[in-house]
């Protein structure tokens, strides 16, 4: 399996996901996996998503190879090594606006003496093995990749220093709630939107860390990977079944009446 973390390191090769916010099922790496996925966006801020269907949905994507980005679903920095410990090995903090906020959550991200993560041995994180304390620490932190998600207008005003920061292995922009923050919600070509966008992927640029978002479409994922992003995210389990089934059966619809 080709991990998060080597994705990070294949800097500007296009890396194609998807949003999990609603089917954590048992073939649901599978599926995806056989559609093409390179990597799955695992929401747990807006999904309801249970911690225990975290673990297990974490074990679906393992047996498929296919790594996931876990969403962690508040600013909370006591989240981070919970969801580490449940077996994700790539984690994203929401509305992430200060360099101090990032230095709590990397805190909790990677073991000492990086970090300040409690230790937890023979759990789903390290698939239950015994080893040696030592090789633990220092095979985990190594593994272990942080998203800074910035979607506020705080956040894209300190973007360059958070981007800046040790641990911090790339970016990721929240378009929506971007957009709200900055007083124009939804609308896109509003040029206090473009700034900021154009801000943060400076930002990615310079210090040569991914970035990625969501796309609705197959045109918005090249125009933003041609803009710089690598780490395109398209659409949703949700919204990629409602909108195939619907355009199936109006079809449907239409053929049969005409």
């Amino acid at each position: 399996m080709t991990t998060i973390r080597e994705m990070v390191d294949q800097h500007r090769r296009m890396k194609l996901g998807t949003f999990l916010v609603e089917f954590a099922t048992p073939g649901i790496g599978y599926i995806l996996k056989q559609a093409g996925c390179d990597f799955v966006l695992f929401d747990l801020e807006h999904s309801g998503i249970t911690l225990d269907q975290l673990k297990s949905a974490l074990r679906y994507l393992e047996a498929a190879d296919l790594p996931a980005i876990v969403g962690l679903p508040s600013k909370d920095p006591y989240q981070v090594s919970l969801a580490l410990d449940m077996g994700a090995q790539s984690i994203m903090s929401p509305m992430v606006e200060t360099v101090e906020e990032v230095r709590q959550y990397l805190a909790r991200a990677r073991y000492a003496p990086v970090g300040q993560r409690a230790v937890a041995l023979r759990v789903s994180h390290d698939r239950y093995k015994a080893r040696p304390v030592p090789d633990l620490l220092t095979e985990t932190n190594a593994k272990i990749v942080y998203f800074a998600k910035i979607e506020t207008a705080l956040g894209a005003e300190n973007v360059d220093a958070i981007a800046d920061m040790p641990g911090v292995d790339g970016l990721w922009i929240g378009h929506v709630d971007l957009t709200a923050s900055l007083g124009c919600p939804g609308d896109f070509n509003d040029p206090r939107f473009v700034r900021a966008v154009d801000r943060i992927v400076g930002a990615a640029r310079r210090t040569g860390k991914p970035i990625g978002r969501l796309v609705n479409s197959v045109d918005e994922g090249l125009r933003l990977y041609r803009q710089g992003f690598d780490f395109i995210g398209y659409s949703g389990d949700a919204w990629i079944l409602q909108d195939a089934l619907a355009a199936a059966l109006n079809s449907l619809r239409t053929a049969a009446v005409t």
